[in-house]
């Protein structure tokens, strides 16, 4: 096999990969040998399985090691007047090549490992549906990828409409970290704390220790405290998770709008992430507000942009969000900023929905708080009288909070129209209130159920190729949705309005 250096145009990866491989292999394989030393000992000694597990560890952190850099040797790129190529592969070799002016994303990364040795990540993306739309640079120097990400972003400087300040928008504020323990993941984390204590005790064959452990600590508890302490101790975990994951995720936090119109997100503790959307990509804002979130008066704010990577590795990494849980007001500020607006279309003054919406709330509410009631209720009087008072507990709680958040969902609808964009909001345990540039929506959908034409309702939704694609004002009242649709992109549904006031045409 020939060790010639590529071409002078053509450059590799740093070689240090190899290096970072062989480092986070050992890491796994230390954390997984303790246990699977233990469960060795059931048939070897204990030195006997202490080797057994090192001359393993050797063996696949050398396989690993020289994977990789088999991978180094055979990966090459090269950045064109017009077009971005990598090939890798040894045997099967994989050559892809961008367009350069179809490139929207250049985000850098760099996890705790790639920081100490100055490296990073480089995916490069065209925002297009599919992992063959991004290449990914698999370790650069920093200073090569921010010297990629410059060169593959440059845009020419352009005047844009607005009088809004260059530089820095936003920064972290450490305050902000009292929204992460009532956000979501809160109990799911507390729940993925108890489930890897069962399987790790399980990997080691002392699940049945740990429940009896569990069980003396509360054997003269009544069932109800034994329950509600242990959920207590899962949350209690989850919140903890919660605000580790809120300080790894958002560390180091600023949102920059940089010269040529590219507003750039930086953050992370130990995985550091640098983000870049393009103005000229942007065609609105989209202000989240949890349930939990909402409660404290703050609010998360989202792009809505074309060109975001969508390949199956960045789909969950919160690639559109430009600032984390905030103040209301903080979040409405920067998104003024942000859209170069004097006031932001996210704090409009709202058209509220018909009365008739709310009864659909609250007949969906109470239908998904009664439908397991009514379960338990016929399953209690064919088994056992305890679904009864199961079913009676589910009753008195579920109704009452099914009641409350149909109303809060009501009290949530509305829609307008802001200058250059459009606005919806919906919602109660996830509300949304979406500024969409007008000029972006590529088409309209008007959907009507039976139920809705008696009430006088129908819900219209704007079509777009940016953000989550479509965004919907629920349930307004049936004239003035159309209305809103027909004003806010003027000549775009005005003629099948026409036709369906045609008599010589029937409804669409």
């Amino acid at each position: 096999m020939s060790t010639a250096a590529p071409p002078a145009d053509w450059h590799r990866l740093d070689p240090r990969t190899v290096l970072v491989t062989a480092l986070v292999v050992a890491g796994v394989v230390a954390g997984a040998a303790i246990p699977v030393t233990l469960g060795l000992t059931r048939w070897f000694s204990l030195p006997v399985a202490v080797l057994q597990v090192l001359a393993g560890a050797v063996l696949v952190i050398g396989v690993a090691a020289g994977a990789d850099r088999v991978r180094w040797h055979r990966t090459r790129y090269r950045i064109g007047t017009e077009r971005v190529d990598l090939h890798t592969g040894l045997l099967l070799v994989k050559r892809r090549s961008l367009a350069r002016s179809r490139i929207r994303t250049v985000d850098l990364t760099a996890n705790l490992m790639l920081r100490l040795l100055g490296l990073v990540t480089v995916r490069i993306g065209t925002g297009e549906q599919g992992s063959e739309s991004t290449l990914v640079l698999d370790p650069v120097t920093r200073a090569e990828g921010e010297r990629l990400r410059l060169l593959l972003l440059e845009r020419a400087a352009t005047a844009s409409p607005g009088v809004h300040r260059e530089g820095e928008l936003a920064v972290l504020d450490p305050r902000w970290i009292r929204y992460a323990p009532v956000s979501f993941v809160a109990p799911m984390l507390g729940g993925a704390a108890a489930g890897a204590v069962m399987q790790v005790s399980d990997w080691i064959g002392a699940q049945g220790q740990v429940i009896e452990w569990v069980g003396d600590r509360f054997r003269e508890t009544p069932l109800l405290w034994t329950i509600i302490v242990l959920v207590l101790a899962a949350l209690v975990a989850g919140v903890l998770g919660a605000l580790g994951l809120w300080v790894e995720m958002w560390w180091n936090y600023r949102l920059e709008r940089e010269a040529g119109g590219t507003l750039r997100v930086r953050r992370g503790l130990f995985t550091s992430r640098s983000i870049s959307v393009e103005e000229a990509r942007l065609r609105g804002v989209d202000l989240v507000e949890p349930l939990g979130v909402r409660l404290l008066g703050a609010a998360r704010l989202d792009a809505i942009t074309t060109g975001l990577a969508k390949d199956h590795e960045a789909r969950n990494a919160d690639h559109n969000t430009l600032l984390p849980a905030a103040p209301r007001t903080r979040a409405d500020s920067v998104a003024a900023d942000v859209l170069r607006e004097p006031d932001t279309p996210t704090g409009a003054a709202l058209t509220p929905h018909p009365r008739a919406a709310r009864g659909r709330r609250l007949r969906w509410s109470l239908a998904a708080a009664l439908g397991p009631v009514l379960v338990l209720t016929l399953l209690g009087a064919l088994l056992t009288p305890v679904l009864l008072w199961i079913a009676l507990g589910c009753a008195a709680v579920g109704v009452p909070v099914a009641v409350v958040l149909a109303l809060d969902a009501y009290r949530g609808l509305g829609h307008a129209l802001s200058g250059r964009y459009l606005v919806t909001r919906s919602g109660t345990v996830r509300r949304s209130t979406a500024a969409l540039e007008r000029a972006g929506v590529i088409g309209w959908t008007v959907k009507q159920s039976v139920f809705q034409r008696r009430a006088g309702l129908l819900s219209v939704t704007a079509t777009t190729a940016a953000g989550g694609g479509a965004y919907t004002a629920y349930d307004t009242d049936a004239s003035e949705g159309l209305t809103f649709a027909a004003e806010a992109v003027p000549g775009l549904l005005e003629p099948f309005l026409e036709r369906a006031g045609d008599p010589g045409h029937p409804d669409p």
